[in-house]
Protein backbone atom coordinates (compact mmCIF):
# COMPACT_ATOMS: atom_id res chain seq x y z
CA UNK A 1 0.00 0.00 0.00
CA UNK A 2 2.95 2.12 0.61
CA UNK A 3 3.28 2.49 -3.37
CA UNK A 4 -0.03 4.53 -3.31
CA UNK A 5 1.76 7.22 -1.73
CA UNK A 6 4.17 7.32 -4.47
CA UNK A 7 1.13 7.43 -7.28
CA UNK A 8 1.86 10.55 -9.77
CA UNK A 9 -1.78 11.43 -8.93
CA UNK A 10 -1.64 10.88 -5.45
CA UNK A 11 1.40 13.21 -5.15
CA UNK A 12 -0.13 15.81 -7.10
CA UNK A 13 -3.72 15.80 -4.81
CA UNK A 14 -0.89 15.91 -1.53
CA UNK A 15 0.78 18.76 -3.52
CA UNK A 16 -2.30 20.81 -4.29
CA UNK A 17 -3.78 20.43 -1.05
CA UNK A 18 -0.25 21.73 0.53
CA UNK A 19 -0.73 24.64 -1.60
CA UNK A 20 -3.87 25.03 -0.86
CA UNK A 21 -3.43 25.17 3.12
CA UNK A 22 -5.94 22.69 3.02
CA UNK A 23 -5.84 20.61 6.74
CA UNK A 24 -6.15 16.85 6.16
CA UNK A 25 -3.85 14.53 5.46
CA UNK A 26 -4.25 11.28 2.47
CA UNK A 27 -5.01 8.56 3.82
CA UNK A 28 -4.17 4.92 2.18
CA UNK A 29 -6.77 2.17 2.25
CA UNK A 30 -6.44 -1.49 2.50
CA UNK A 31 -9.19 -1.70 0.64
CA UNK A 32 -10.32 -0.53 -2.57
CA UNK A 33 -12.68 2.94 -2.47
CA UNK A 34 -13.64 2.86 -5.93
CA UNK A 35 -17.40 3.66 -4.71
CA UNK A 36 -18.57 5.52 -2.07
CA UNK A 37 -20.05 2.14 0.10
CA UNK A 38 -16.31 0.77 -0.34
CA UNK A 39 -14.49 4.14 0.90
CA UNK A 40 -17.77 4.39 3.85
CA UNK A 41 -17.27 0.71 4.68
CA UNK A 42 -13.13 1.26 4.63
CA UNK A 43 -12.88 4.53 6.85
CA UNK A 44 -16.07 3.16 8.94
CA UNK A 45 -18.56 6.02 7.85
CA UNK A 46 -21.72 6.65 6.12
CA UNK A 47 -22.03 6.48 3.06
CA UNK A 48 -23.22 10.26 2.67
CA UNK A 49 -19.93 11.64 3.87
CA UNK A 50 -18.26 10.32 0.94
CA UNK A 51 -17.83 13.10 -1.84
CA UNK A 52 -17.54 11.44 -4.48
CA UNK A 53 -16.21 12.89 -8.22
CA UNK A 54 -18.72 12.04 -10.95
CA UNK A 55 -17.36 13.25 -14.36
CA UNK A 56 -19.86 14.36 -17.05
CA UNK A 57 -19.75 16.39 -20.29
CA UNK A 58 -21.19 19.44 -21.47
CA UNK A 59 -22.94 19.78 -24.54
CA UNK A 60 -19.77 22.34 -25.79
CA UNK A 61 -17.43 19.19 -25.09
CA UNK A 62 -15.95 20.58 -21.44
CA UNK A 63 -15.78 18.80 -18.60
CA UNK A 64 -18.67 18.85 -15.42
CA UNK A 65 -17.22 17.83 -12.00
CA UNK A 66 -20.37 16.77 -10.22
CA UNK A 67 -19.03 16.67 -6.78
CA UNK A 68 -22.24 14.68 -5.07
CA UNK A 69 -22.81 12.41 -1.67
CA UNK A 70 -22.40 9.07 -1.82
CA UNK A 71 -25.91 8.45 -0.16
CA UNK A 72 -27.18 8.80 -3.56
CA UNK A 73 -26.82 8.87 -7.19
CA UNK A 74 -26.50 12.01 -9.81
CA UNK A 75 -30.13 12.89 -11.31
CA UNK A 76 -28.56 14.40 -14.09
CA UNK A 77 -32.24 15.71 -15.35
CA UNK A 78 -31.84 18.10 -12.10
CA UNK A 79 -28.37 19.04 -12.77
CA UNK A 80 -29.63 20.03 -16.92
CA UNK A 81 -32.17 21.96 -15.16
CA UNK A 82 -30.02 23.40 -12.61
CA UNK A 83 -27.41 24.84 -15.00
CA UNK A 84 -29.80 25.95 -17.66
CA UNK A 85 -28.54 23.27 -20.97
CA UNK A 86 -30.30 20.71 -23.08
CA UNK A 87 -28.19 17.39 -22.03
CA UNK A 88 -25.19 15.95 -20.05
CA UNK A 89 -23.17 13.46 -21.95
CA UNK A 90 -21.93 10.40 -20.09
CA UNK A 91 -17.92 10.85 -19.98
CA UNK A 92 -16.09 7.51 -20.65
CA UNK A 93 -13.21 6.46 -18.81
CA UNK A 94 -10.73 8.24 -21.86
CA UNK A 95 -12.16 11.54 -21.45
CA UNK A 96 -11.82 11.54 -17.48
CA UNK A 97 -8.71 10.27 -17.47
CA UNK A 98 -7.66 13.27 -20.40
CA UNK A 99 -10.08 15.26 -18.29
CA UNK A 100 -8.24 15.44 -14.85
CA UNK A 101 -5.53 13.37 -15.21
CA UNK A 102 -6.72 10.88 -12.89
CA UNK A 103 -8.42 7.40 -13.56
CA UNK A 104 -11.87 6.50 -12.63
CA UNK A 105 -11.93 5.54 -9.17
CA UNK A 106 -9.84 7.82 -7.66
CA UNK A 107 -10.88 11.54 -9.23
CA UNK A 108 -10.23 14.22 -6.68
CA UNK A 109 -12.37 17.21 -6.60
CA UNK A 110 -8.90 19.13 -6.71
CA UNK A 111 -5.59 19.14 -8.02
CA UNK A 112 -6.47 18.55 -11.47
CA UNK A 113 -4.03 17.97 -14.79
CA UNK A 114 -5.67 18.13 -17.80
CA UNK A 115 -4.63 17.12 -20.95
CA UNK A 116 -3.80 20.07 -23.88
CA UNK A 117 -6.88 21.01 -24.94
CA UNK A 118 -9.24 20.44 -22.57
CA UNK A 119 -10.63 23.33 -20.61
CA UNK A 120 -10.89 23.47 -16.73
CA UNK A 121 -14.11 21.91 -15.26
CA UNK A 122 -17.61 23.84 -14.58
CA UNK A 123 -17.90 22.07 -10.92
CA UNK A 124 -21.22 21.72 -8.96
CA UNK A 125 -21.39 20.61 -5.21
CA UNK A 126 -24.02 18.29 -3.54
CA UNK A 127 -25.55 20.66 -0.80
CA UNK A 128 -26.39 17.44 0.91
CA UNK A 129 -22.54 17.15 2.14
CA UNK A 130 -23.22 19.83 3.90
CA UNK A 131 -25.27 17.68 6.51
CA UNK A 132 -21.71 16.35 7.61
CA UNK A 133 -19.16 17.93 9.93
CA UNK A 134 -16.35 15.88 8.11
CA UNK A 135 -16.84 14.20 4.69
CA UNK A 136 -14.12 12.53 2.47
CA UNK A 137 -12.91 12.46 -1.04
CA UNK A 138 -10.89 10.64 -3.43
CA UNK A 139 -7.08 11.42 -3.59
CA UNK A 140 -6.06 10.38 -6.86
CA UNK A 141 -5.92 6.57 -6.75
CA UNK A 142 -9.04 4.22 -5.88
CA UNK A 143 -7.16 3.39 -2.50
CA UNK A 144 -6.25 6.86 -1.52
CA UNK A 145 -8.57 9.10 0.45
CA UNK A 146 -8.78 12.74 2.54
CA UNK A 147 -10.99 14.39 4.77
CA UNK A 148 -12.46 17.56 4.31
CA UNK A 149 -15.52 19.97 4.73
CA UNK A 150 -18.47 20.52 2.88
CA UNK A 151 -17.25 24.38 3.48
CA UNK A 152 -13.30 23.62 2.35
CA UNK A 153 -14.81 22.12 -0.64
CA UNK A 154 -16.64 24.95 -2.02
CA UNK A 155 -13.92 27.22 -1.25
CA UNK A 156 -11.32 25.47 -2.85
CA UNK A 157 -13.39 24.37 -6.16
CA UNK A 158 -14.97 27.38 -6.27
CA UNK A 159 -17.95 24.66 -7.02
CA UNK A 160 -21.93 26.13 -7.71
CA UNK A 161 -23.80 24.65 -4.73
CA UNK A 162 -26.96 22.78 -5.80
CA UNK A 163 -29.35 19.82 -4.80
CA UNK A 164 -27.66 17.28 -7.24
CA UNK A 165 -29.30 13.98 -6.27
CA UNK A 166 -32.14 12.10 -5.05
Amino acid sequence: MEDVLKNSSVQRIMAEMKSRDMKGEVKILSDSARSAAEAAAALGIEAGQIASSIVFKLPNGDPLLVITSGAHRVNTELVVKNLGIEKLHRADADFVKAASGISIGGVSPIGWAPDAGINQPVIVIDQALNAFDVVWAAAGHAHAVFPTTYSELLTQTKAMPMIVGD
